[in-house]
């Protein structure tokens, strides 16, 4: 999709210029091999996508697009740690813990992590402070123990249990969506809509990270290590909690159509201005069938 590509280039871009100006450390290198070249950029575009529906400028949501890369690719870092997964390989080259060590890796982990909250509190991001106390309040909550890392701990505490499809989903709405959460609802905040609005597009996140999280196990259980840039088959090895596991592959393809159905219900108030946004689920939800 060529918006998505758009989206990637110009918070790369962003994110390089932020960098440059950053001192240069011996850590600067490893945040650098954890952001760079990166992902799809999924999050950063249905930050845009939903930016888009309240017509927030272009430009502030890339600034805050940088925020949410930086913030998941700490993540990624973590996760793939020996302590954690002990991935090794991830976007399709050695995690960052296998190039520079284990330590190193947590301490960019870390940078990455704060990098985002310079990012979003810098003076030259012309927001109200109020705005942008909202969003850096809002991703902080989305990274701590309430969200990503709160995720992650349920993903390791429920290896090789028998975990019920209500822990599962509670786990998957912390570590993956409450980071799409974020992406939806900061543009709401940008356009200072009230709290209901806000409820209803952070309920539309949790969904999207629902069908991505989905989606993501499909690819573990069906896809290729050389395609998906990671090693797959990983959940069944190291018994993960998963809906795949739960329900069964055809129930699981089922309950993705359910998200998408549900996600399509949520957003048709804004038909006129969420094509964009309806093609990027899409996207998400035909990574693999």
């Amino acid at each position: 999709m060529r918006e998505l590509k758009l989206v990637a280039k110009d918070t790369n871009i962003f994110l390089k210029k932020i960098l440059k100006k950053q001192k240069n450390t011996k850590l600067l290198e490893v945040i650098k091999y954890g952001l760079f070249p990166g992902g799809k950029k999924i999050r950063s575009k249905i930050l845009v996508d939903v930016g888009y529906i309240f017509n927030i400028n272009y430009k502030s949501l890339i600034r805050v697009a940088a925020a949410i890369e930086c913030i998941h690719a700490y993540s990624l870092i973590h996760d793939d740690l020996p302590c954690m997964d002990n991935d090794k390989l991830r976007r399709g080259k050695p995690t960052a813990h296998i190039i520079y060590g284990e330590s190193t890796a947590v301490l960019a982990g870390n940078s990455l992590l704060t990098l985002a909250f310079e990012i979003l509190s810098d003076d030259k991001f012309n927001i109200s402070n109020n705005v942008k106390n909202e969003l850096i309040n809002l991703i902080s909550k989305c990274s701590g123990h309430e969200g990503v890392a709160g995720g992650q701990y349920l993903d390791l505490n429920y290896e090789k249990k028998n975990v019920s499809k209500k822990k599962i989903i509670d786990m998957q709405i912390k570590k993956t969506g409450m980071l799409f959460s974020f992406c939806c609802v900061a543009p709401v905040i940008l356009a200072k809509k009230n709290n209901l609005v806000k409820r209803r597009f952070r309920s539309l996140g949790n969904l999207i990270g629902l069908l991505f999280q989905i989606s993501d196990d499909l690819i573990d259980l069906k896809g290729k290590t050389r395609d998906a840039g990671k090693e797959t088959g990983k959940d069944k090895k190291k018994g993960k909690a998963t809906l795949i596991g739960l329900l069964g592959y055809e129930n699981a393809i089922k309950y993705k159509i359910q998200l998408v159905k549900k996600i399509s219900e949520q957003i048709k108030h804004y038909d006129n201005r969420s094509k964009k946004f309806k093609q990027t689920i899409n996207l998400i939800a035909n990574r693999i069938k």
